[in-house]
């Protein structure tokens, strides 16, 4: 369970500050307004994921998504005094997602449709992806051992957001991705708490950074040359593991890139997530018609790097099991 419980001075003479006072406090990016506010309203959270689906592990997990999305998206509520409501909404909404068919809880997409319908992520400024909080969490997200971070970070800021799909990404059974799920979420909550007053690194410069890092390899692997300035990211002892390399062969992703390149086959570039040694480069595949075996139309990059520099690319197919069971 995100537990956000802190005893922070609020800076005023009050000790009971409101909620719409607490909220436009943490869309100016006061940390710690925003953990009273999921400490004050996490008793009926949490009730609303126990209404809907009962006492167990799914209810938690319904209710520790919505603390995390209302981390990421406090800038979209239009009405701070009514916060209580648009944290509830976003519980019932994630549990009646979960109750409907074969897909589990959302990740990126999904929790924006998690939205009530009168307070959606219709925001003309997303406040929280501007300013100092977006760096605290993602800060507190690189302090989270590396197995777990890579299931946070395709959960809730991927779109490859089953279990199913984690599992298969990272090659662990499903048990494996729910139990790293849940220590990520609570060493999380801790690791947020004791962070809060620190200075933060620029989140969106490593993504951004990443996302020119994809450009650049999308556009040199099509050349089948990649640039001078691309050349540091894929060192000679980068290493291509998984599906699309034999079993107890080393080899370079390029000679795999340059193969995709050969068959027709078109990359282009639709998300972009990075932690400071996790990357997720998600793609769209089109294949010309008449090619066998085409590739799946969807696809990540999986990049784990050390000092800038990837060690290991893994790509994984999202769905593309399911689709051939």
């Amino acid at each position: 369970m995100v537990s956000l419980d802190h005893p922070t001075d609020l800076g005023r003479p009050t000790d009971h500050p409101s909620d719409e006072e607490l909220t436009l406090r943490a869309q100016a990016g006061e940390a710690g307004a925003l953990g009273t506010l999921l400490t004050r309203h996490q008793a009926p959270m949490r009730a609303v994921a126990l209404s809907l689906l009962g006492y167990g592990p799914d209810a938690e997990d319904a209710v520790q998504d919505a603390a995390l999305t209302a981390l990421r998206r406090i800038g979209d509520v239009r009405e701070p005094a009514a916060v209580g409501a648009w944290l509830r909404a976003i519980v019932r909404n994630a549990c009646r997602m979960r109750l409907r068919a074969n897909r589990e809880t959302p990740g990126l997409d999904g929790l924006e449709q998690a939205y009530p319908r009168d307070v959606g992520p219709s925001h003309p400024e997303r406040l929280i992806e501007q300013h100092a909080m977006r760096d605290w969490i993602w800060d507190a997200v690189e302090e989270l051992p590396q197995q777990q971070r890579l299931v946070l970070m395709l959960r809730h800021f991927s779109g490859i957001t089953s279990y199913q799909e984690i599992a298969e990404a990272c090659e662990v059974p499903v048990g494996t991705v729910r139990s790293r799920l849940n220590q990520a979420r609570a060493k999380l909550a801790k690791v947020l708490l004791s962070t809060e007053a620190e200075g933060h690194d620029d989140a969106s410069a490593l993504t951004e950074d990443s996302r020119a890092e994809a450009e650049l390899t999308l556009a040199g692997a099509m050349r089948g040359q990649l640039p001078g300035e691309i050349l540091e990211l894929w060192p000679a002892e980068t290493e291509l593991v998984g599906v699309l390399n034999k079993e107890g062969e080393r080899r370079h992703p390029f000679p795999a890139m340059r193969k995709t390149r050969d068959k027709g086959v078109t990359q282009h570039l639709r998300h972009v997530v990075a932690s400071r040694d996790i990357a997720i480069w998600e793609m769209e595949a089109i294949t010309p018609a008449g090619v066998p075996n085409p590739c799946p139309p969807a696809l990540a990059w999986l990049m784990f790097r050390s000092e800038r520099r990837v060690q290991r690319l893994r790509v994984v197919f999202p769905g593309a099991s399911a689709a051939a069971r």
